[in-house]
């Protein structure tokens, strides 16, 4: 009985030893073991452009107006250092094909300057396209996309101005069991400011909700995604059985007078 109790203490210590050593591996293995497991998809490469569609407005789809979009030192980036001043080429980057359920997961931050005559909301902004309607059915003319955009934004170094909040081109959601037809609303994000990397996160379930979260804290939450009938693009959009609710669509990100780098977006396709 003695050599029993003294060799099931020996198997508990090498259990609690074992345990210990998993849990004691740091922080981002533990992070890219469970990225593996899950299986997430890097949508951009760290190489090039490749599966990415550009549009800007007054320009055909594919053309990369003043190289706007690129990549630099394992950075996708949006530069305006080939631009003079802004001029209302809004644009937009989009990835190819369609996605419903998933989770968005990215790393950016916002660089230098604005370019010179950028509208004064674009300081420091730029945003996640989602649920969008494709780059190839944008008018030529079009500034934005149709779509669920989670806004990024940056401070200006004294003022409060959160980040990851909700504006609407185009569509309506509900909170609360409430239809909300107002373009932005904010997060309950921090600030921040200067040029730090922030990284964010977002939870798409189709047609049924949407979660914003920040540095793994959640910071908003909406449902029911819809097309909106005061959109000039509303007809065009609703499809066949008239139904509005928007269950899926494009991912892209946006130029809009700021330079901005990203250096990881990735997607996690989740179960419906």
């Amino acid at each position: 009985m003695r050599t029993l109790k003294f060799l099931s203490k020996i198997t508990v210590i090498a259990l609690i030893l074992l345990v210990s050593a998993c849990n004691s591996k740091p922080k981002t293995q533990q992070a890219d073991e469970k990225s593996t497991e899950e299986n997430w998809i890097q949508l951009f490469n760290g190489k090039d452009l490749n599966n990415w569609d550009i549009k800007f407005k007054d320009h055909e789809l594919g053309d990369n107006y003043n190289n706007t979009f690129k990549v630099e030192d394992g950075l996708l980036r949006v530069s305006y250092e080939n631009w003079d001043e802004w001029n209302g080429k809004f644009g937009h980057m989009f990835y190819k094909g369609e996605f419903s359920n998933y989770k968005l997961r990215v790393e950016y931050r916002f660089v230098g300057e604005q370019v010179a005559k950028g509208p004064g909301w674009a300081f420091r902004n730029n945003g996640l396209m989602l649920h969008g309607q494709s780059a190839e059915s944008m008018e030529l003319d079009q500034d934005f996309p149709t779509s669920i955009e989670v806004q990024l934004l940056g401070g200006n170094g004294t003022d409060e101005r959160s980040t990851m909040n909700l504006c609407t081109p185009g569509t309506n959601v509900e909170m609360n069991g409430e239809l909300i037809e107002q373009h932005c609303i904010v997060s309950k994000s921090k600030t921040y400011h200067g040029d730090e990397w922030v990284t964010v996160e977002v939870e798409v379930r189709g047609g049924e909700s949407f979660r914003h979260f920040v540095e793994g804290k959640e910071v908003m939450y909406y449902e029911k995604p819809q097309l909106d009938p005061r959109d000039a693009f509303y007809d065009k959009l609703l499809p066949a059985d008239g139904n509005k609710i928007v269950s899926k669509g494009s991912i892209s990100i946006q130029a809009e007078s700021h330079n901005t780098d990203f250096r990881k977006i990735e997607l996690l396709v989740l179960k419906e």
